[in-house]
């Protein structure tokens, strides 16, 4: 089985010219340099300053899986309006509960523009870059949490950036099964984090007007100790894609996969199994939803229809080197989503 090769991280992923730097990379991007980037119109027209500014969305999401609960923590930047969430899974009861923020033309909310470092907050919620490590720090009427998230020794993220559209470009960076140390309070009570494991995920670019994704993330445990996975289909696609598996750390990148589910109106009553499962026969998984956070926006111009599932995982994965890892009712997360932004 040969290995598909990842180049060493560019400093800056806009090069002087103007072009980005694309392929997958060991490690992160020390800077996006949007600055730099040359971005034209479909006609081959320089686009207007408006327009590049516009035109660029940037995204950064973190899951977290403790004994007892589900977090689930977004901060987006759509340009038109910066939005946010914050939901608490309990495990045991199968109940959701949420607080969401919505701000204006960016107002009350920033993003950073960099996979390194910096801070993005809005609302109760702040999240941090320090030298690739990340850092989240939640104040709302569930949840208090002051945690970092750290990678096993030597373990990479999936890092990649892929032409987007006529003219655009997406760059992608996430990591699973991070290991999750600090303080974590819970309707007042102390949540122990021992076992804890998250998985973050910084995408930016001038993405499509109008796309749509599927997505798949487990940040778990099995009898060969912790595995991540991250999948997706829809989008950033374009030569490469974003579908990688690390067991104990160690970073296994995955060819194209396939999402067949049921999408049914009301979701919240939708407990059919998914199938994700690739054509090369390394990936083959049943997806069995337990609850479902929902978000249906419709501003004219802007549209949004988001479904994320929890639920449990079963079936197998082949690594880069061949060996097969069974999976049994493994707790994790499935979107379904649209946008027009």
């Amino acid at each position: 089985m040969k290995p598909i090769k990842a180049s060493i991280a560019p400093q800056q992923l806009i090069d002087k010219n103007g072009k980005p730097s694309y392929g997958y990379f060991d490690g992160p991007v020390t800077s996006l340099a949007i600055e730099n980037f040359q971005y034209f119109t479909d006609m081959d027209s320089p686009a207007s300053r408006l327009a590049k500014y516009f035109h660029f969305k940037q995204f950064q999401f973190i899951s977290l899986i403790s004994k007892n609960f589900v977090i689930g923590v977004a901060i987006a930047d759509i340009r038109y309006v910066g939005t946010s969430f914050c939901y608490l899974y309990d495990i045991q009861n199968n109940e959701l509960v949420e607080e969401t923020w919505l701000r204006p033309l960016g107002l009350g909310y920033q993003l950073t523009p960099s996979p390194m470092t910096g801070c993005a907050n809005i609302g109760n919620i702040r999240i941090e870059i320090s030298d690739g490590i990340w850092s989240l720090s939640i104040n709302t009427k569930h949840i208090i949490a002051d945690i970092t998230l750290s990678p096993a020794k030597d373990s990479l993220p999936l890092a990649l950036c892929n032409p987007t559209g006529y003219s655009g470009w997406t760059y992608t960076q996430k990591h699973n099964a991070l290991d999750v140390s600090g303080q974590l309070t819970v309707n007042g009570k102390l949540e122990p984090l021992e076992n804890a494991l998250a998985g973050y995920d910084f995408s930016a670019g001038f993405m499509r007007r109008e796309t749509s994704w599927r997505w798949a993330s487990i940040n778990g445990r099995n009898n060969t100790g912790t595995i991540g996975l991250n999948l997706a289909a829809g989008v950033n696609e374009t030569g490469l894609n974003e579908n990688a598996f690390w067991l104990n750390g160690q970073r296994h990148l995955l060819g194209p996969v396939h999402f067949d589910f049921q999408r049914i109106k009301n979701t919240s009553d939708n407990h059919l199994p998914w199938h994700i499962y690739s054509y090369d026969g390394r990936v083959d998984l049943t997806f069995t939803p337990k609850n479902c956070r929902q978000e249906r926006l419709n501003l004219l111009f802007l549209k949004s229809n988001f479904c994320q599932y929890l639920g449990h995982y079963s079936g197998f994965i082949i690594d880069g080197d061949g060996k097969k890892h069974q999976l049994d009712k493994v707790l994790g997360l499935t979107e379904d989503h649209f946008a027009r932004w």
